[in-house]
């Protein structure tokens, strides 16, 4: 780790007014308009990158157009649509002294109000998630096509949209568990969960060897 990098975690708590049930029935979504702007661009990112030959034969066009739609979608999702649809924000910030702070912040909020924005956070952490692995596979894809033109596009795709799910990732993590500990500790609950399910199947047969002898 370098000596002038520093990593601050906040943990804030903010007071907030608990909806009515009624509210979460008429409206699911408290941030439609940040869950909107949280897919559009980086969607829309993909979706010229996968069609711009049929719209225009200009690759410097297709490429600045790409390129500002990913601008664009980290912006958004690092200063805005992290904040309101799951509370976390990182960003750097440089002291007096010249040295520079990474800062994690994640705001707690009740159970009623994380209950309310479910839906939220899972179109959050799906777009953060499924979009650095489709610009992954494009950039096998440009590798194995030989369409090297397009190699500095896919690996600003990659490199923007998997800086803020790593940043987002130490948010929801508080900065004190390592990714590979949450990792390996996520696989080691599911070979559990298998092997429990492999002992109660074996259960089940014996019992039904036993019925069928009786």
């Amino acid at each position: 780790v370098s000596p002038f990098l520093e990593v601050i975690i906040l943990d804030r708590t903010y007071s907030i007014s608990s909806p009515s049930p009624l509210d979460n029935i008429i409206s699911p979504a408290r941030h439609p308009l940040a869950t909107f702007f949280h897919l559009f661009f980086r969607v829309s990112a993909i979706v010229t990158y996968l069609l711009c030959d049929w719209f225009s034969k200009s690759f410097v066009a297709c490429f600045v157009t790409i390129l500002l739609l990913l601008s664009f979608d980290f912006w958004s999702v690092k200063n805005v649509t992290g904040r309101l649809l799951v509370g976390l924000r990182w960003w750097n910030q440089i002291d007096e002294d010249g040295k520079s702070h990474w800062v994690f912040e994640a705001k707690k909020v009740s159970t009623s109000i994380a209950a309310s924005t479910e839906v939220e956070a899972r179109i959050f952490w799906l777009g953060l998630i499924i979009c650095p692995v489709i610009w992954t596979v494009f950039f096998f894809s440009t590798l194995f096509s030989l369409k090297l033109k397009w190699l500095a596009l896919v690996i600003a795709g990659i490199s923007l949209q998997a800086a803020n799910l790593y940043g987002y990732i130490h948010c929801k993590l508080g900065g004190k568990k390592s990714i590979s500990k949450v990792t390996s500790r996520f696989l080691s609950q599911q070979m559990f969960q298998r092997e429990r399910q492999e002992e109660i199947q074996g259960m089940d047969v014996l019992k039904d060897m036993e019925i069928h002898n009786h």
